[in-house]
């Protein structure tokens, strides 16, 4: 990362990462597909853990609720500092193969909460629609609390705020909203 920092992303080549790190190219390679794999190293280990959360939620009623309270409980700065995480995703904004990286990434994570959620009884359909909309309001909320400088914002209620400003915007009955 701070190679990244120091060069750019685009400009760091994987042969001078390996030389930061101390160790040979073919060991980077050994663990490291590309240099955008350094970026998103537990990626992973994340996915498995939050739909672990997810299997282990008391309650599965309401699996929207249930998607927001599993992202909005765990502890990011267990990944890093948030200053960080404010790098990390100015640099994956920024660069298009990250972008495309991250994007998959959220597929797969939405993926794994919707398995997640039907294994739990909650109908495909639902548990599809809950996983998707539960991390878009996640990052929408995970990005007004990155760039908040108090370091006790609190990523849970920034969530609620924006649940019910969801709420807020989605008719209660939409067969009669009008368009």
């Amino acid at each position: 990362m701070e190679l990244f920092e120091e060069q750019g992303f685009q400009d760091t080549t994987a042969v001078e990462i390996a030389r930061r790190a101390r160790v040979t190219t073919r060991t980077f390679f050994r663990y490291f597909a590309d240099k955008q794999a350094i970026v998103f190293a537990d990626a992973e280990q994340l996915r498995a853990a939050l739909v672990q959360r997810i299997l282990d939620a008391t309650e599965v009623a309401e699996p929207l609720q249930t998607v927001t309270r599993v992202l909005a409980g765990f502890d990011w700065e267990s990944l890093g500092s948030r200053e960080a995480q404010r790098r990390r995703d100015a640099m994956i904004a920024s660069n298009p193969d990250l972008l495309e990286r991250d994007l998959i990434k959220q597929q797969q994570m939405a993926d794994g909460f919707s398995g997640a959620l039907q294994q739990r009884g909650v109908e495909s359909g639902v548990a599809d629609l809950a996983a998707h909309i539960g991390i878009h309001v996640f990052r929408v909320s995970y990005r007004q609390w990155l760039a908040v400088e108090a370091e006790n914002a609190d990523l849970a209620t920034m969530v609620d705020a924006a649940m019910s400003t969801l709420a807020g915007i989605v008719p209660t009955n939409p067969s009669t909203a009008s368009i």
